[in-house]
């Protein structure tokens, strides 16, 4: 490869159809100016094939382009044109390796229940290419988002369509608020360079390490948090019916993709808690024949036809399905539902399409109406009531004259909750999960009981005062007021609060309007600029840049 090259990624699916249109476009001008257009495949099938090199013949065996870009992602001289990737969740996964056996590749089987180390070594190869597996490797910086005068011009002067609210609008978004990520986080900035062990210690004082070696810097914000089941069965119970008493679909919107840890197992959740007669009765044969409610209801569904008891397990379902509130549909046509795959709601594009869709979603008779969309956990779920709140209030927005929210997002060396899937576990027994630094000194703990999902979350310093640097660069090159979204009740957020205000007064902030707010208020001091036209930088962490991307 020479300094005048280009690398555009091979990727799946409609990105696909779009390169074999798109980069011989490319590849023409590019070669008038004396640059090389070079592919890489990144793709689902590629990521698989690359993982398992000892199993393929030579001539099957593709080098590991995602590493190479991801490397070169972090030079200054880099320049990828990349693709949409699949997220894949484990059906798509599955399928992917069953149809790459098919054609001769001898790879092994996801292990959904590995017994053995090899097994284990298995599932963690194929985990490291489920689920987003490509952005946090080729999303090595800080982020600057905003669309350019010129498609902002377009789009106001050919406006989309925006379904028209009415105040009477039963459309609501629930959330725990308790016991869930973000109500029980702890933070602490990390003192001296080091490493962090992650460590379950049960009631009889037995120790389990869940990760040896978490490297961590001076300076740096790690967290701790856990999601308790018991409140997030009690919770989706709650939503179930309320749904079905205000006569509203029911709906649920997560991140599966980036958190691919921690949202399949709340997905699963979700399915059980709709469907409890059909898996107190036949939990055990689903488990046994390894059909997960972590993968959906369309992966049990499909598996139901090698069981003996399958057409009365079917039976079980369509008859909660009856009798629970209408449930959100993906394809009504074809009978998907909200609840058939854990990556096909992805809350940050799911959420902002209903209310672009007079807070609408699709119900099992083909027709839209208003929806309870749940999101369990309420670290941003307040951003979306507002936004619904104002829509009820004041009606569609009106994209001919509505301003724009840009934003600089926290994102270099896979800041915040993305990239914590490594450092989230599934707890085995009650008991405590503890951060403990090489000296033997608890850094974080959280008292966990069986079933409770616990994550640990890394921000690290430099690219802090990065971030900072670029929001009031921005907001001096606009004029335009910057917001740095952050909640002080919130562990995380305190923490960053402190170092944003000290690394403002690295900077020169006079004349500029640069507030800190938190997500609620910052999405109703930006909507009452969006009505009026006028532009507000949004300065985030890492999930609300994707959320607000969309949004």
């Amino acid at each position: 490869m020479t300094d005048s090259t280009i690398i555009y990624t091979h990727t799946d699916e409609a990105p696909a159809l779009a390169t074999y249109s798109f980069l011989p476009v490319i590849q023409a001008y590019a070669s008038t100016a004396g640059v090389n257009v070079e592919t890489r495949d990144i793709s689902l099938a590629g990521r698989i094939i690359a993982s398992f090199p000892e199993h393929l013949e030579e001539s099957q065996r593709i080098a590991d382009a995602l590493a190479e870009l991801g490397e070169l992602a972090k030079t200054p001289e880099a320049n990828i044109i990349k693709l949409p990737n699949i997220s894949a969740s484990i059906p798509q996964l599955k399928a992917a390796v069953a149809e790459l056996q098919g054609q001769g590749y001898a790879l092994p089987d996801y292990p959904d229940d590995p017994k053995t180390d090899e097994e284990r070594e298995i599932r963690a190869r194929y985990d490291k290419v489920k689920g987003s597996a490509v952005n946090p490797v080729l999303r090595e910086g800080n982020s600057d988002r905003r669309a350019p005068a010129s498609v902002k011009n377009y789009a106001k002067a050919h406006p989309h369509r925006m379904g028209a609210w009415s105040v009477d609008s039963k459309t609501n978004i629930a959330t725990m608020g308790e016991n869930d990520f973000r109500s029980t986080e702890k933070s602490a900035v990390i003192a001296e360079a080091g490493t962090l062990r992650i460590e379950h210690v049960d009631a009889d004082g037995a120790t389990t390490v869940l990760r040896e070696s978490v490297p961590v810097l001076a300076g740096e914000v790690v967290d701790a948090s856990v999601l308790h089941v018991d409140a997030l069965r009690t919770f989706l119970n709650d939503q179930i019916e309320r749904a079905k008493a205000e006569g509203v679909l029911f709906s649920v919107h997560l991140k599966a993709t980036m958190m691919k840890v921690s949202d399949p197992i709340v997905f699963g959740h979700v399915v059980r808690a709709f469907l409890p007669k059909t898996f107190a009765r036949y939990g055990e044969t689903l488990a046994a024949a390894g059909l997960s409610p972590n993968d959906g209801l369309g992966a049990i569904l499909n598996g139901l036809g090698a069981l003996p008891d399958g057409d009365a397990i079917k039976a079980s379902i369509d008859a909660e399905i009856a009798e629970g509130p209408a449930l959100a549909m993906v394809d009504s046509d074809k009978g998907i539902t909200n609840l058939h795959v854990p990556s096909d709601v992805i809350v940050d594009a799911s959420m902002p399409a209903m209310i672009r869709t007079s807070g609408h979603m699709w119900g099992p008779d083909g027709n839209e109406a208003d929806t309870l969309a749940v999101l369990p956990d309420s670290s941003y779920a307040g951003v979306y009531q507002v936004v619904v709140d104002d829509c009820r209030a004041h009606g569609a927005f009106d994209p001919s004259t509505m301003g724009s929210v840009p934003n600089v997002g926290l994102m270099a060396q896979k800041a915040e909750e993305y990239g914590s899937h490594d450092k989230t576990f599934e707890i085995a027994a009650a008991g405590t999960v503890r951060l403990v630094d090489a000296a033997g000194t608890t850094v974080l703990e959280q008292e966990v009981a069986a079933g409770d999902i616990f994550r640990a979350c890394q921000t690290k310093d430099a690219p802090i005062q990065d971030w900072v640097k670029l929001a009031v660069t921005r907001a001096r090159a606009t004029g335009v007021p910057a917001v740095f979204w952050l909640d002080e009740t919130r562990a995380h957020d305190a923490q960053l609060i402190a170092k944003v205000k000290t690394y403002l007064a690295d900077h020169d902030t006079e004349g500029l309007t640069i507030k800190i707010l938190s997500p609620v208020e910052a999405t109703a001091f930006s909507l009452e600029r969006i009505r009026r036209g006028e532009d507000t930088i949004s300065v985030t962490g890492n999930v609300l840049r994707d959320y607000l991307t969309d949004l």
